[in-house]
């Protein structure tokens, strides 16, 4: 499989006084069409790399596998831009049930915005490990550093497995989901435990991204950019720490504070 993520293309640049004939490097984008037992089920625009992983962890987001041991065949066409999965238990999949929303009985003031698939998959995090703001701000140095493609192209990305001492594993995509989904198949196809996992990630913090959070089973999700009010309902009824804003040695902690050892006295 190729190891791609990025081109260089022609452009012109002006560098603040002339204009002048460059090359930049940008971000690929690869359309992959998912086919589960024979039939289509999703095209994702993504970056052509570690699609394997890709195609697990969506198709666990999406509730149609909970373990990766649930697929018996995955064929991955790089080429023709195609996924071929086979399941061990062949199912009927109803598009429609995977976009409608459903009213939950939970009294979480957000549960009511769960599609279908989410109320069966998304999951409360019961985690009992704490992190300090240095390490907060360490991780998230970490990946941004480690990160070439992203330094490079200003175009993807990033999500990073961590523990509270570095990262795990990174992936990057120029979908900010796709990144997560990528970590998420990963873990599954390695059988991670998650219980004294962090995330670190790129992206504005919506309630999509919490949700996966959930799904994958992270209790600390930290993030360099912005949450949004659903995001953070989701991840107080849920039980997931959230730090955003992570930069120039200032964040915020938007929900469960008793995972961040300076906050963890400290109600929101």
């Amino acid at each position: 499989m190729s190891e791609r993520i990025k081109d260089e293309l022609k452009a012109i640049k002006f560098n603040g006084s002339q204009l002048i004939e460059t090359v930049d490097v940008a971000a690929i984008e690869f359309p992959l069409t998912v086919y589960v037992d024979g039939e289509e089920f999703a095209t994702i625009v993504c970056s052509p790399t570690d699609l394997e992983q890709l195609v697990i962890g969506f198709l666990a987001s999406e509730g149609i596998i909970r373990l990766k041991d649930d697929i018996d065949i995955l064929e991955v066409d790089e080429v023709r831009g195609f996924a071929y999965v086979e399941l061990k238990v062949k199912q009927s999949i109803n598009k429609e049930y995977y976009s409608k929303r459903m009213i939950g009985s939970c009294c979480g003031k957000s549960r009511q915005f769960y599609f279908h698939n989410d109320a069966r998959t998304a999951k409360t995090v019961m985690s009992r490990q704490k992190i300090s703001i240095a390490q907060c701000f360490a991780l998230m140095s970490e990946m941004q550093e480690s990160s070439q493609d992203f330094l490079q192209t200003g175009g993807v990305h990033n999500a990073a497995l961590c523990t509270i001492s570095g990262l795990l594993i990174s992936y990057s995509d120029v979908g900010r989901h796709n990144a997560l989904d990528k970590l998420y198949g990963h873990c599954l196809h390695h059988n991670i435990p998650l219980g004294d996992k962090a995330v670190v990630f790129s992206g504005r913090i919506s309630s999509e991204v919490v949700l996966k959070i959930a799904k994958i089973g992270a209790g600390i999700l930290i993030s360099k950019s912005a949450p949004t009010t659903l995001g953070i309902d989701l991840a107080a009824d849920l039980g997931i720490t959230v730090v955003g804003f992570v930069r120039r040695n200032q964040l915020n902690i938007y929900s469960h504070p008793e995972r961040i050892i300076e906050a963890e006295h400290l109600n929101i």
